[in-house]
């Protein structure tokens, strides 16, 4: 066998390889980015309605650019107008806390430097934390997170004009399925990683505590109560198989 050959093949094999998940990541981190920029119609329309102008919409997608944070705000806001202004400013606030423990599954990431942080962190969300840690490498996440952060920032503020812009003509986003774009988006990332026991329980525990709650406490705390059922069993490892496995190899060498 020709060694040389053989490493020459080796080497393409790997680059064709490399190649095809950088594609793939480019594929996912783009496809979440236009499903969740086709939101941003609703949120601008339900804006102009609840009595911002497009100006003010425009502003508020730019600089506070987290969707869950924008509808709670927007939702407070159009129900008691000026005056409820700092409890819709407390249920984004609540909504946005989750960003926090994004940044810091992010941070070994992104890597350094000061504005390259700066720029992360606006673009540290939910859509580009998920395509991130979806992907098997390093530089494949660090990719998914750009394309995803970025598409996102950019469709979003401009579907949001649109949105802000046509105001009434739309009607009631959710009769165009826009509410659910968002939410079929992340499914989308979650469902080929529920292959193990333990992730099938924690989507499944977080769903139905998330559920449970949304009707009978704040807008924002039932994500963060979910979120606290996938870190208790992450923390002590439930569900997850490994004792049964440690076990096994002992029983065999008693036997």
């Amino acid at each position: 066998m020709d060694v040389h050959n053989g490493g020459q093949v080796f080497t393409e094999v790997n680059e064709g390889s490399s190649v095809t998940a950088r594609r793939e990541a480019w594929r996912e981190g783009i496809g979440v980015a236009v499903a969740t920029s086709a939101y941003g119609i609703s949120f601008g329309a339900l804006a102009v309605a609840s009595g911002l102008d497009v100006w003010q919409t425009c502003v508020l997608s730019l600089v506070m650019f987290t969707g869950g944070s924008q509808f709670a705000f927007v939702g407070v806001f159009s129900a008691g107008g000026i005056v409820a202004l700092p409890s819709a400013i407390a249920s984004a606030v609540l909504l946005g806390v989750r960003n926090l423990a994004y940044g810091m599954r992010m941070s070994p990431i992104i890597g350094t430097g000061f504005w390259r942080r700066v720029a992360a962190a606006h673009v540290t969300i939910d859509e580009s934390t998920a395509v991130a840690i979806s992907q098997s490498t390093a530089p494949l996440r660090r990719l998914g997170f750009w394309v995803t952060g970025i598409g996102v920032f950019v469709g979003w503020n401009l579907t949001t004009l649109v949105g802000a812009l046509i105001g009434d003509v739309l009607g009631d986003p959710r009769a165009w399925g826009l509410d659910a774009a968002a939410a079929a988006a992340f499914l989308a990332l979650l469902w080929p990683r529920l292959k193990k026991r333990q992730a099938v329980v924690v989507g499944a525990a977080s769903a139905v505590v998330a559920a449970s709650l949304t009707p009978v406490i704040m807008p924002g705390l039932p994500v963060i109560v979910a979120a606290v059922v996938a870190i208790v069993v992450g923390w002590f490892n439930w569900f997850s198989g490994e004792r049964a496995e440690r076990r096994a190899p002992m029983n065999g060498a008693s036997a």
